[in-house]
């Protein structure tokens, strides 16, 4: 059920050695048709970059940023369908294929039956969901340069806070998909997500909501992934994007030991 031949490669042991067998076992059950649906997964925010980005950028103009920095409208949309695009792929992970996994398959209760346990499953899972939010990470910030929204090394710092946005994600969704009971809580999911993507100073600066709804957005950790995505490619780097840093790392912790405790009660009744 598990191997372990990739752990040993890279020299590692104990509880990183079993979680990355996880995300092994994932890689070699990988299907031809699977390609397809990482490939769509990447064009969403594309089209939505030059359909809003670029189309409609041409009739707002240029943006003032809170720090002074005046960018392009497709400069500023840019940054957050990139973290939107590590959301989502991160998400489409750890909650569809993650409950598949553990409610229908069945499948860690038979890895359960080696010394894997239930948190080493957590982070073999998020590992492996990484895997996609990175490779769509690496190419939507390669178009970016492409286009001059940012430059060559402001693209390779961001693709860290990119890989950061997909594992608070990652983590975030695999402990919410614990609580699931059947395919139809997903639809709830979805509607969340798809709010988070339109309120999040994705097409507009956070600056023009009402206070209320200001605060409101500002909480959301997609607002917090956006803010540091754009800060590190467009705008510069401030405290505001050491406080995104430090909510992102603890929405990662808190949804790994969130999944890790959740798992251990599901599966061990």
């Amino acid at each position: 059920m598990v191997s372990f031949v990739l752990p040993r490669l890279v020299g590692l042991a104990g509880p990183a050695r079993r979680a990355v067998s996880v995300a092994e076992r994932n890689v070699a059950a990988l299907k031809s048709a699977y390609w397809i649906v990482l490939i769509s997964g990447f064009f969403e925010p594309m089209l939505y970059l030059l359909s809003i980005g670029v189309g409609v950028g041409a009739l707002v103009g240029d943006l003032t940023l809170p720090g002074g920095a005046v960018v392009t409208y497709a400069a500023f949309v840019a940054p957050a369908m990139l973290a939107a695009s590590a959301m989502s792929g991160a998400l489409a992970e750890t909650t569809f294929n993650f409950f598949g996994k553990m409610k229908y398959m069945k499948l860690y209760d038979g890895i359960l039956a080696t010394p894997v346990q239930p948190f080493e499953i957590a982070l073999g899972e998020l590992g492996w969901a990484m895997l996609r939010g990175t490779l769509y990470s690496a190419v939507f910030l390669a178009v970016m340069v492409w286009m001059d929204l940012t430059s060559p090394v402001r693209a390779l710092l961001g693709l860290p806070a990119a890989v950061l946005v997909g594992f608070a994600f990652g983590a975030l969704g695999m402990a919410i998909s614990t609580f699931m009971r059947s395919w139809q809580d997903f639809d709830l999911l979805g509607s969340v997500q798809f709010t988070l993507f339109l309120f999040s100073g994705t097409f507009v600066p956070a600056q023009a909501y009402p206070a209320v709804l200001r605060w409101v957005v500002e909480a959301s950790p997609l607002y917090r992934s956006v803010d540091l995505i754009r800060g590190i490619t467009v705008a510069g780097v401030g405290w505001s994007q050491l406080v995104d840093l430090l909510y992102l790392l603890g929405v990662l912790a808190l949804g790994l030991v969130v999944a890790g405790r959740r798992m251990g009660r599901l599966l061990n009744k």
